[in-house]
């Protein structure tokens, strides 16, 4: 049996993944913005183990998440399911894009503060082929909201989460780190014109969130439904582009990596 995390659990695929796991035996934990959420998050999946609460688009409650996780014990998985697609700048209290944040800065902080699990899960989309894939100012802070696209956004954060599993992966060779694509889903965020299979998704999900088949233990890769892997956008082997956006989270949030 496992332990595992997942952000963004109270509804969609992160609940639905959340459904499987338990399922299969393992230890879910789940995590909510806030306790009308924890309260949907329970409901839906009634067998998690426990449901922790914060915002991800602040850094305090982000934080303030990583600290109740270890008070639980060591994991096994941490999957960074939350994300962010449309809603315009919105700025946060701590100065940038909530889409930036949640996406981006949060998925940064937990890993850095969390006591460090056997496997990671970044979330991807295949809209990370259109990503700006330099690193001049990744969390818009120099550009700010004149220059905000809700599109441009996305698709960039989406390839920050590959950049991360990359980075990850070599730099603890002690854990297991993954992107994800989880595919275009009829979810809140997808739409109902969406086409994907969700039992698809859920397997990958649940493959690299298990860790015991051989393709979930290639750390680094980049994977997509049906328990495939993909090729991602060659930019995201840059070495120094995944150090830069390390950098950028690190003074940003004041969270240093171990």
């Amino acid at each position: 049996m496992a332990r595992i995390l997942i952000t963004g659990s109270s509804d969609g695929l992160g609940s639905l993944v959340a459904q499987r796991l338990v399922k299969n035996g393992h230890s879910v934990v789940l995590h909510a913005r806030n306790a009308q959420r924890a309260k949907d998050a329970t409901f839906a999946c009634p067998g998690a183990e426990t449901v922790v609460t914060g915002d991800l688009s602040s850094i305090s409650e982000t934080k303030a998440i990583a600290e109740q996780v270890n008070k639980l014990g060591a994991l096994d998985c941490v999957i960074h399911n939350a994300g962010l697609y449309r809603g315009g700048f919105r700025k946060t209290s701590d100065g940038i894009p909530a889409l930036a944040a949640v996406n981006t800065v949060a998925p940064y902080i937990l890993t850095a503060l969390i006591n460090r699990p056997k496997r990671l899960v970044f979330l991807s989309s295949g809209m990370h082929y259109q990503a700006t894939t330099t690193m001049d100012d990744p969390l818009w802070l120099s550009r700010g909201e004149a220059a905000f696209n809700d599109g441009d956004a996305y698709c960039t954060s989406k390839y920050h989460n590959i950049l991360f599993a990359k980075a990850f992966a070599r730099r603890w060779p002690d854990v297991t780190s993954s992107a994800l694509d989880p595919g275009w889903m009829p979810t809140k965020m997808g739409g109902k014109g969406a086409t994907g299979d969700f039992e698809d998704s859920v397997a990958s999900y649940v493959m690299l969130a298990e860790g015991q088949e051989q393709l979930a233990q290639k750390s680094g890769g980049y994977f997509t439904p049906g328990k495939k892997e993909g090729t991602p956008h060659e930019a995201a082997d840059d070495v120094a582009a995944q150090d830069r956006l390390l950098k950028a989270c690190e003074e940003f949030s004041d969270v240093k990596l171990s």
